[in-house]
């Protein structure tokens, strides 16, 4: 078996996906870093107020990102059959999760803000710039919900550059409007955390009439209608949960396992909460090609499914399998290199910046594990139809090792916060085990779409 196959259309296709949507992730993420940044040089406290506020709705985006990636798995498939109808069916049902999920983050970071927040840290001052953050960021759950399920359903049928452009015009928004609101520039208003929390909001909302204007005058694939996204049919719910409720389940838990890590270093101390914001902003934008590959690599294989070319599925896997781990060679390399120019930019206390640097430390080695593991279990066999394995593997490494030892060294033992970070990040390689081997049997490849057989 090569490790690399000789099919020119594969290589178009993935790398097509890959670049456009690690474009569109890392000029998100550049909103990311440029609040982090702008907030850091406001004030500290701030910005540490805002990453406990934010942790809340990531949770929210792992759970809008688990209904759009069933409505990616099962749309691919259709998309592979050359059928549109069923995929504009199953994007409306799965718009309806999303407006719930959203509706319900609203609910608790406009109404109960400060018990959100108490189970993140507890550290009252920056609970105080959080709940500053938090009731205006509600709004946006509503907002992000709808745009972010549609621009990432458009995935499913290979449409990705549409992200980009929202991105890049989230990008501009954002940073005009913080640098006005945050530091009350060019005769605004100086609203400290406030105003970044404005300029979120607004940014947001652009990408939304972008989004809504592309799908209704400009797609020619899926030829929508507001009533189409909108309307009450349900003819394919049943398909939709269950292929999409077990992912939708695993970024819920991921989610969740995400705020109780944070929890437990922001109950270490108002420093180690704000290297903890450095270091996992610089990490996501320094391993986006490698995070991105699971995006790509879910549509590339859930097509190729779809399409009936089963011989294709195993020389696809291996390709990108070591695909992955080059990409995550590539970003420990990168990470180990910038962490001192990166911390630079912030205006942080010497304990802040001695954590960062050690955080960043680690993930620069953690992250060859995080490069394989996660496009594996939720790319690879995740888009060839076993909906349930990231799911399965999730919940046994990440509740059954990594939160309980990960509490012991920090309640318990009483262990530095480095060491805690270790403990935290140590199942990216352990999950590789496991991934690797189920992705080399190949009892994953599934047909998902109606009127088609199970492939064994």
């Amino acid at each position: 078996m090569r490790l690399f196959v000789r099919d020119k259309s594969f290589y178009k296709s993935f790398f097509s996906l890959l670049v456009v949507i690690s474009l569109q992730s890392l000029i998100s993420l550049a909103v990311q870093l440029a609040d982090n940044i702008m907030l850091g040089a406001y004030s500290e406290t701030a910005m540490s107020g805002a990453a406990m506020a934010n942790q809340i709705h990531f949770l929210l985006q792992m759970v809008v990102a688990g209904i759009a990636g069933g409505i990616v798995v099962l749309g691919a498939q259709y998309w592979g059959k050359g059928e549109t109808e069923p995929i504009r069916r199953i994007i409306s049902v799965g718009m309806k999760f999303s407006l719930l999920a959203g509706l319900l983050f609203f609910a608790v970071m406009f109404f109960f803000p400060q018990h959100a927040l108490r189970l993140l840290t507890n550290e009252q001052n920056v609970i105080d710039e959080g709940v500053k953050y938090m009731r205006i960021m509600s709004v946006t759950c509503i907002v992000f919900s709808i745009s972010n399920t549609l621009v990432m359903s458009l995935r499913s049928v290979e449409t990705a550059f549409i992200g980009t452009v929202m991105a890049a015009v989230t990008l501009v928004v954002n940073i005009s409007l913080n640098y006005c609101f945050i530091f009350g520039n060019l005769g605004f208003p100086e609203l400290g955390i406030e105003g970044a929390a404005i300029a979120t909001l607004a940014s947001w909302m652009a990408e939304l009439v972008i989004i809504l204007i592309y799908i209704r005058f400009i797609d020619k694939k899926l030829k929508f209608t507001f009533r189409s996204i909108f309307c009450f049919d349900f003819s394919y719910l049943r398909d939709y949960v269950k292929a999409a409720l077990p992912i939708i389940l695993s970024g819920s838990f991921w989610g969740v396992a995400m705020a109780a890590q944070t929890s437990i270093l922001g109950h270490m101390g108002e420093s180690a909460i704000a290297a903890n914001s450095i270091s996992a902003v610089v990490f996501q934008v320094v391993s986006v090609f490698a995070i991105s590959g699971a995006n790509a690599s879910s549509v590339i294989m859930g097509k190729t499914v779809g399409e009936g070319k089963i011989s294709l599925v195993k020389p696809y896997s291996v390709t990108m399998q070591v695909l992955f781990v080059l990409l995550g060679l590539l970003s420990g390399i990168i990470l180990f290199f910038i962490r001192d120019a990166v911390i630079g930019f912030y205006t942080v206390s010497g304990e802040t910046r001695r954590l960062a640097l050690d955080f960043m430390l680690v993930l620069a080695v953690t992250v060859v594990g995080t490069a394989y593991e996660y496009p594996v279990a939720s790319g690879i066999i995740q888009g060839g139809g076993d909906t349930k394995y990231a799911f399965t593997v999730e919940m046994i490494f990440m509740w059954g090792f990594t939160i309980p030892i990960s509490a012991l060294s920090a309640f318990v033992f009483k262990l530095p916060p480095t060491v805690t970070f270790c403990c935290l990040k140590s199942d990216q390689f352990l999950k590789c085990i496991p991934n690797a081997i189920r992705c080399n049997r190949y009892k994953w490849v599934r047909r998902l779409t109606r009127e088609a057989d199970a492939v064994q």
